[in-house]
């Protein structure tokens, strides 16, 4: 998509973003207004916001605690990337930043994609090659193999994992956060913030 294509596109989300966030407003103030509280509508709105204006959305995310140096932490995060419509996303244009609130990181992607098959998430004999200075895809749909093939995200119909394998000055014990930001070449950055959990099972939804 060229720079032109992009902005428009860009344009046309937002416009109908706020057509969308503002007719649902509407709609829950004139029929709902005595069980929403003003801070309900503004992260519905919110929310709707940065579901239209974003070229990509992450849908699931979970991690996989190990034993460091004695202590529960987090060390595998695999969060679900879907895209909002079909459009060419290139991988080696999206740029992943972490921050635990000290420390920022850049990973970028290095060609780490295979589907998922029969393996299990976080056991993927893709984590064996993936280094903690860039991510992976585990693929579960991908028609055309071209996410596999040449790390082109083409279709809103594909669906993956993201990969991260954390630093161990990044890794997650109990009451941690980690905010993930995706930083796409084209379309709105989106975040999301997760919290460690109580290591009580080892495979944990972070929220």
């Amino acid at each position: 998509m060229n720079n032109e294509g992009g902005l428009g596109l860009t344009a046309a989300i937002l416009l109908v973003g706020f057509l969308l966030i503002s007719a649902t407003v509407a709609s829950v103030l004139i029929g709902r207004t005595e069980t929403l509280s003003d801070r309900d509508l503004t992260q519905m709105a919110e929310k709707m916001f940065e579901d239209i204006s974003t070229y990509l959305q992450i849908r699931d995310c979970v991690g996989k605690y190990y034993t460091i140096d004695g202590e529960q932490r987090i060390q595998k995060i695999a969060f679900l990337l879907k895209p909002l419509f079909a459009s060419d996303i290139d991988a080696a244009t999206l740029t992943i930043k972490l921050c635990n609130g000290e420390q920022v990181r850049m990973l970028q992607y290095t060609e780490n994609a295979a589907f998922i098959d029969s393996q299990s998430l976080f056991e993927h004999e893709l984590w064996d090659e993936l280094p903690t200075t860039s991510y992976g895809f585990v693929v579960l749909l991908d028609k055309d193999r071209s996410l596999v093939n040449y790390g082109i995200i083409n279709d809103n119909t594909d669906m993956a994992y993201i990969a991260i394998k954390l630093p161990e000055a990044f890794s997650l014990k109990k009451g941690d956060t980690l905010t993930i930001t995706l930083l796409p070449a084209a379309g709105i950055p989106v975040s999301k913030t997760v919290v460690a959990p109580l290591p009580i099972p080892k495979i944990v939804s972070l929220e």
